[in-house]
């Protein structure tokens, strides 16, 4: 191995030392966090999360401190307001088979499975959803530091040029159906991934019915000083 790829492999000491610091201090905070509550725990955590991924990203840059510094702005953060949306979508989506998690960055993620979602080979949303929804859209227009994302899927069945575009086309009608609702579309953001990234094995009619699935995050972003 020569010199100059062994050096872009391994951290330089100056970096090591940089991110120990790093380290030391989200422990630190972590140990404070015994007396902190919930809402203000996954904030803290989810920042240092951010400032040590972020001075990672930097140092490939030749910038940990600048990383850092990006990595914490551009994180999410889990207030009060998010634990609320978190606790309405489940009481919502109860008994649906729709799932909803907080992720490791602080978003609020509800999967929806295409038993309440879409029929096969449709981009049309069913009745069972709208409850749904109508929950998720209730409030949101008057929190507009909150960001939505919306993700379509599809099972292995058929070919790219089908799956690609209908799996757009279903996160695209769920967006169409919140704005409808008063959420601003420029809050909004969809993508479709067509049958890639599957949940389940899309050699079984169960796992396929997994694939089927729409996905919605919300998000909060830090507030930038």
């Amino acid at each position: 191995m020569s010199n100059s790829i062994h050096a872009s492999t391994v951290l330089s000491s100056a970096t090591r030392m940089r991110l120990g610091a790093l380290a030391l201090a989200g422990l630190a905070a972590l140990g404070g966090c015994a007396n902190m509550s919930d809402t203000q725990r996954h904030t803290a955590i989810g920042a240092g999360i951010g400032a040590l991924a972020g001075a990672a990203i930097g140092d490939s840059k030749g910038g940990a401190i600048v990383g850092a510094g990006l990595g914490a702005l551009g994180g999410y953060v889990w207030s009060t307001q998010m634990q609320q949306k978190k606790a309405a979508m489940e009481q919502a989506t109860a008994g649906t088979g729709a799932t909803v998690t907080q992720t490791a960055d602080n978003q609020l993620k509800l999967n929806i499975p295409s038993d309440i979602s879409f029929d096969t080979n449709s981009a049309a949303i069913k009745p069972a959803l709208h409850p749904i929804l109508d929950q998720f859209a209730q409030g949101l227009g008057g929190q507009p530091s909150i960001e939505v994302r919306i993700v379509g899927y599809t099972d292995s069945t058929g070919t790219d040029a089908i799956n690609n575009p209908l799996s757009v086309n279903r996160a695209a009608s769920v967006r169409d159906y919140l704005v409808a609702r008063g959420v601003d579309s420029r809050r909004i953001a969809i993508d479709g991934r067509g049958s890639r990234d599957p949940v389940a094995d899309n050699s079984t009619e169960a796992g396929r019915a997994k694939n089927r699935r729409v996905e919605i995050f919300l998000a909060e972003r830090a507030p930038q000083r």
